[in-house]
């Protein structure tokens, strides 16, 4: 093992620098959202929320080839935190779908313009703090090596630099997160449960498959961030640096860029008022054009 030494940056696996069909959908979402007010719900709110995140998020994790020591310990402080915030956001979409089927009654008293605020804030907030502690305590470690094996700044190649074995906060913090995720996945898991057992109930067949439109794409969602997240973390260290790499790419990457498409593509209201925005758009363009 080489001597510690004083860090001045690491260099990264890189991967294409192009962003900008990851970005595109998310921000169609966003501007359709912003501009349909049929779309004014709280699980539109939540969708946008979860939009920019992905743009957040795919903008954090394509980095250059090297990076700063400053830069490195910036990319795992946002990384973490938007990784952390879009876990607690698909549980209050989850939340939010589970109250709209099985308590319709209570839904709008519920789930109002305040409470959706202090939800969002609150998961922000939460990613936020999780991710300071979390950043402080893996760059408190000495680092004996500066060339990550990943595409990007993450706690276990980092870890995997370090002369030292991670201290008991590093452990406590990374073991909290699991327990985090652990926990939305089970609160998720139940929730479906109730929300599909009241949905198979529902007499008409034009209503199931309306409610079954709404779920799908959530849970599809939810299925992929977090099968590839838990799986990146609990991944033995004994698998190959490319199995690594590949996952790590699903992981951060690809719920960005498939979110889009999962939303627009098997939700009917989102697909009617994308049209209708994207109608609005060209017949503007047509008329600038044409003065």
């Amino acid at each position: 093992m080489d001597n510690p030494t004083t860090m001045s940056g690491f260099f990264l696996m890189g991967v294409s620098r192009n962003r900008k069909l990851c970005s595109h959908g998310n921000l169609l979402i966003i501007t359709t959202i912003s501009l349909d007010h049929h779309l004014r719900t709280p699980m539109y709110f939540f969708l946008k929320n979860l939009s920019f995140l992905d743009i957040c998020l795919i903008s954090v994790t394509i980095p250059n080839w090297a990076i700063s020591f400053q830069g490195s310990v910036a990319q795992l402080f946002l990384f973490l935190s938007f990784i952390e915030t879009e876990l607690l956001f698909l549980t209050i979409m989850t939340y939010d779908l589970y109250m709209a089927i099985c308590n319709p009654l209570n839904y709008t008293v519920i789930m109002n313009k305040t409470a959706c605020c202090k939800l969002a804030c609150g998961s922000w907030l939460g990613g936020g703090v999780y991710s300071a502690l979390n950043t402080a305590s893996t760059f408190s470690l000495p680092f004996c090596g500066s060339l990550i094996n990943q595409f990007f700044c993450d706690i276990p190649p980092l870890l995997k630099l370090s002369c030292s074995h991670p201290n008991i906060c590093e452990t406590v913090l990374v073991a909290f997160g699991v327990c985090v995720a652990l926990c939305c996945f089970a609160f998720i898991t139940m929730s479906y449960i109730n929300i599909f057992s009241v949905v198979l109930k529902i007499p008409s067949v034009e209503g199931r498959h309306k409610a079954f439109s709404t779920c799908l794409p959530h849970l599809t969602a939810v299925t992929l961030f977090l099968g590839t997240g838990i799986f990146s973390y609990m991944m033995p260290t004994s698998v190959s640096a490319l199995k690594q790499y590949l996952v790590a790419v699903f992981y951060s990457v690809v719920p960005s860029l498939i979110n889009p498409i999962i939303y627009c593509l098997r939700n009917q209201e989102t697909k009617m008022a994308l049209q209708t925005v994207l109608r609005k758009i060209l017949l503007q363009k047509k008329i600038f054009s044409g003065a």
